[in-house]
């Protein structure tokens, strides 16, 4: 039985026992070639799938799941889903009503090259690492890409399938000048094979890391602090994103709540989720509930405009559903970003303070629920507006919502990464925030 099939196969069984279900199938390929040493280590390939339904009864949400798709696991999975919503309390649970959707595919011909093209793309990425002297060693060197087909059903109406993936290029290794050494990684994310380039990545790991060697000590005090797109999308990641979540709003974990409308960040600052953005790494036509796809400003010029919701935090919250709904088919209902991105600014020209290139141990270091964060990281120190040496042994702190009030310029471009998400960032200029270091 095909995902389709087992998809059409639930909702009839559910329509006859007269119960409101949704089943999410998802069907994963993973391809993994790791160099090292001038051959290839390991080829890896694997695929996951699998049936997830959620049913609800008066209120009350119960899942289950199954990866496999023989009539009689299929209507295990249902019953079961069924029981287990009985056993719950009743918490306003329901299935939004949906339509036909579509199919679509958003990955087209991406990853289609033959194998031994992207054996090559990996020795050629760990190649051109050791060629240059000052790398002592390559830690990893990996070329990954992943498929993902996703099947929405519901007996609300909710019809629809779509494809989606990516080729990744990554690698983390050691440079050394004298008795300087520094740790980097590097990598470049697309959703075509045929655009990425082993030569650019190894350039871009010797230019970011190897602008670090012979780092002095950073004298503690208050600066101007410049965010790389990088470490801005880490912060953004981990703590934006949840004080965004109408979920943790409604759970009392935000410092956010009951402030809509209220000036929360700078007004240079707007922060949008898109998920139809036009080659998105994270676009999707729909979400795990069917709820077409949108563009959302989050954050316009420093005003809270509406919170990251699904059809049941907006009904709580008597807010329009934002179309963020998740769920992998093992999981239950939660909220989660697609293309999340701070909107570019005029620039940013630097004259004194510190270039904050990589933050380290977010997990440890940063709460989101208090805003507050001390966090390792890496840098350079500007003077006179130059770049003028690296730094390290420092710590940046404060709190993010303070730091957002405090933004004064953006830079021009946008980055992309894969922090929590698809986290697109310009460079961010911050008045001023306290580093502790030597």
């Amino acid at each position: 039985m095909t995902f389709e099939e087992a998809r059409d196969y639930l909702l009839q069984k559910a329509k006859a026992l007269g119960i409101d279900a949704e089943v999410l199938a998802t069907h994963t390929r993973e391809l993994t070639i790791q160099a090292h040493g001038g051959r290839v280590e390991e080829i890896t390939q694997a695929t996951q799938g699998g049936v997830g339904v959620r049913v609800v009864v008066e209120g009350k949400t119960g899942y289950a799941y199954s990866e496999e798709r023989t009539p009689e696991a299929l209507d295990w999975v249902l019953q079961e889903a069924h029981e287990n919503a009985l056993l719950q309390s009743e918490t306003g649970g329901f299935l939004p009503a949906g339509s036909e959707l579509g199919r679509h595919d958003l990955l087209g011909e991406g990853l289609s090259a033959p194998l031994e093209q992207k054996r090559q793309a990996a020795l050629e990425l760990e190649a051109g690492l050791r060629a240059d002297s000052r790398v002592k060693q390559v830690q990893m060197t990996r070329y990954s890409e992943s498929e993902t087909q996703a099947t929405l059903g519901s007996t609300q109406g909710v019809a629809g399938a779509f494809r989606n993936g990516y080729a990744l290029l990554l690698t983390s290794a050691v440079m050394a000048e004298g008795s300087s050494l520094k740790q980097g990684y590097e990598f470049d994310l697309s959703k075509e094979f045929h655009t990425l380039e082993p030569g650019r990545t190894v350039q871009a790991f010797l230019q970011n890391t190897g602008r670090l060697l012979g780092a002095r000590p950073l004298k503690t005090g208050r600066y101007k602090a410049y965010f790389e797109p990088k470490a801005f999308g880490q912060l953004l990641g981990m703590m934006g994103w949840f004080l965004l979540s109408a979920k943790n709003v409604l759970e009392g974990k935000s410092l956010l709540a009951g402030k809509i409308g209220q000036k929360v960040a700078s007004e240079i600052f707007t922060l949008v989720d898109d998920p139809t953005l036009p080659g998105g790494l994270a676009s999707r036509p729909f979400d795990a509930e069917g709820t077409a796809a949108k563009r959302t400003v989050l954050i316009e010029n420093g005003i809270l405009r509406t919170f990251a919701h699904n059809s049941e935090t907006a009904q709580k919250m008597g807010m329009e559903n934002t179309g963020h709904a998740a769920r992998s088919y093992k999981g239950v209902l939660g909220i989660a970003p697609t293309n999340l991105f701070v909107q570019p600014g005029q620039g940013v020209k630097m004259d004194e303070g510190i270039v904050v290139t990589d933050l380290m141990g977010l997990h440890a270091g940063a709460n989101p629920i208090s805003g507050e964060f001390s966090l390792q990281a890496l840098g350079l120190k500007v003077e006179g507006g130059e770049m003028a040496y690296p730094v390290e042994n420092f710590t940046v702190a404060g709190n993010f919502l303070e730091l957002l009030s405090r933004i004064t310029a953006l830079g021009t471009e946008l980055e992309w990464n894969p922090m929590m998400g698809i986290v697109g960032a310009p460079m961010v200029e911050v008045a001023e925030l306290s580093f502790a270091g030597a």
